[in-house]
């Protein structure tokens, strides 16, 4: 979809980007605030996600009655939404072109002028509780968690998070909102057909936006995290299979050419089912889905691959993720192989782009991060200039540093964990760059 973006800086200290879709029929809003769970006492972990739930359903000074918010928000099919996670909370809208200044003003006044009333904290209180108990029961989403904080990360499972729940008050609620509500702390995306006059009453809107402006953008806090050799295992007698994460991390972030590099391994290991690890798996029967990632950290970078596998095929799967690992360190990547990931990398690229919310949301993820304004028109040739010695460089060096994990939920018992992590342990090997392919 074409597009052109353009970042404001406001004088009140909130900064934010304005992408411009020609003929666009809808508007979409991002507000985000770097207010997340590390900046709480641990002990409150779940202020920040009490404090989302508060602001976009609970009443304000314009509309007192949640209900009555949501129903005003809503009678033209406008849609709002609002998440937290350990850095930030976001409240979204997306909503037809002919109302975008309603829709506008609607969330601002909700993100501006919360009543914070008791009897919608106790409701958004048991809300909160039922979101944490439906997450609970993800495998998945259990074990990261509760690798996360076994490396040292800032994290909690939602099992922890229910229990610390009963430490927050509505004054604490309040007091976060003080703290990081603030015009420097907030950045925002607003895509649509921006039409001069528009841009000139959105900037008039954010500018006058009723919050302090405060002391600036929140840091990100400094995780390092730490090398584990003994795997975590998790215990649940209810599940017959295995799931597993294997982790490994570098001691400092991985610039463009290097996450390019990375997508396309990923894509090339794991996420066809022609991919290395987990089609060769399949054509063997031995694991029905498979995932890798990457992540970044404010100084660290993590790579990561997770399944969920019986007990009786583990040691085979593991033994085909070190085999493709080794042919990678070695560089034994074929020419076609290449092409087939950065074809695939194209096609996802071009879906991603389809709406309105598609473009913003692919400029979302580095701007909140980093303030880094993705190249959006770059990226295709970004990822036909990625080589296979840029693909091999940057596998090694996400092992070179030897700050690892691997960890397991299920009925396995924790000798057959420790059997499995001998077989993934020569993928830190001192030198792996002198790693031949079996």
């Amino acid at each position: 979809m074409k597009h052109t973006v353009t970042e404001i800086a406001l004088s009140n200290g909130a900064k934010g980007l304005l992408v411009h879709v020609p003929e666009a029929s809808v508007m979409t809003f991002d507000i985000n605030f770097r207010a997340g769970e590390y900046l709480v006492d641990p002990t409150k972990w779940e202020t920040p996600h009490l404090l989302e739930h508060i602001l976009l359903v609970g009443g304000n000074k314009l509309i007192s009655k949640g209900r009555d918010f949501q129903a005003e928000f809503e009678k033209n099919g406008a849609y709002n939404n609002a998440s937290t996670d350990v850095y930030d909370i976001i409240y979204e809208a997306e909503c037809a072109d002919f109302e975008w200044e309603r829709i506008l003003s609607l969330l601002l006044v909700a993100v501006t002028k919360p009543l914070f009333l008791e009897e919608e904290f106790k409701a958004e209180f048991g809300n909160v509780r039922e979101e944490l108990n439906t997450r609970s029961n993800s495998q998945f989403r259990h074990l990261n968690l509760a690798l996360r904080e076994y490396y040292g990360l800032e994290a909690r499972t939602d099992k922890e998070r229910l229990k610390l729940m009963r430490n927050v008050e509505l004054e604490d609620v309040k007091a976060h909102y003080r703290r990081t509500h603030t015009t420097s702390n907030m950045r925002f995306i607003i895509g649509g057909n921006l039409t001069p006059g528009r841009l000139e009453l959105i900037e008039k809107y954010l500018q006058d936006i009723d919050l302090p402006q405060g002391r600036g953008r929140r840091i990100l806090p400094n995780e390092q995290p730490h090398a584990m050799p003994e795997p975590l295992y998790i215990r649940n007698r209810s599940v017959d299979n295995l799931y597993f994460y294997i982790d490994t991390f570098r001691r400092h972030k991985m610039n463009d050419s290097e996450t390019d590099a990375l997508d396309l391994l990923n894509i090339m290991l794991t996420e066809t089912l022609y991919s290395k690890i987990l089609g060769t798996a399949r054509e063997r029967g031995l694991v029905y889905g498979m995932n890798s990632g990457y992540s970044q950290l404010r100084e660290a970078s993590n790579w990561s691959f997770g399944a969920q596998v019986m007990p009786s095929n583990a040691s085979a799967l593991f033994d085909i993720i070190v085999d493709e690992l080794y042919k990678v360190f070695a560089g034994k990547l074929a020419d076609k192989d290449i092409e087939a990931a950065k074809a695939y990398a194209l096609g996802r690229f071009q879906r991603g782009a389809q709406t309105v919310g598609g473009v913003t949301s692919g400029y979302a993820g580095r701007y909140f991060f980093d303030d880094v304004i993705e190249d959006y028109y770059q990226i295709p040739q970004r990822i036909k200039a990625v080589t296979r010695q840029a693909m091999v460089e940057v596998a090694q060096s996400m092992f070179e540093d030897r700050v690892w994990g691997f960890g397991v939920l299920g009925n396995c018992g924790i000798d057959f964990v420790r059997e499995l992590q001998e077989r993934i342990l020569p993928l830190w090997d001192n030198d792996i760059t002198k790693i031949t392919a079996k």
